[in-house]
């Protein structure tokens, strides 16, 4: 990969690091999830408010640990905000690993794919509300 794009992806991993798409809660949230990275302590919570329609209507995350775990979650928020949760379903972990960008080692992969690995339970997840 010529330099120039190596420092474009750079940029965009930092731009979704330092300003997240949909970071924080969703008190409208149907359907929630949360996992961890044990090896290396990344944390992500994704939730969903699915409308009757199958579409995502919104999308919040909220989690710690490094640059990749944060960036590809708010990558892959804004990338499926509106897609139906069958759109959510096929998106692949490589397709995954491809919207983050630069090649990973495969213990960085793992922090890549948490929150698309987060998401994939999450839509099978509602929350329970006491009435």
């Amino acid at each position: 990969m010529p330099l120039d794009e190596e420092e474009l992806y750079q940029e965009h991993i930092l731009d979704h690091y330092e300003d997240p798409f949909h970071r924080g809660n969703l008190p409208t949230a149907t359907h929630a999830h949360e996992d961890n990275n044990p090896l290396c302590g990344d944390v992500i919570r994704i939730e969903l408010e699915l409308g009757p329609d199958g579409k995502i209507r919104d999308a919040y995350f909220t989690g710690q640990g490094c640059v990749i775990s944060q960036a590809s979650a708010s990558m892959l928020l804004e990338k499926l905000q509106g897609k139906t949760v069958e759109e959510a379903k096929q998106f692949s972990a490589n397709d995954m690993l491809e919207l983050y960008g630069p090649r990973l080692t495969p213990n960085r992969q793992k922090c890549c794919l948490l929150s698309w690995k987060v998401l994939q339970s999450a839509v099978h997840s509602p929350i329970a509300r006491n009435v």
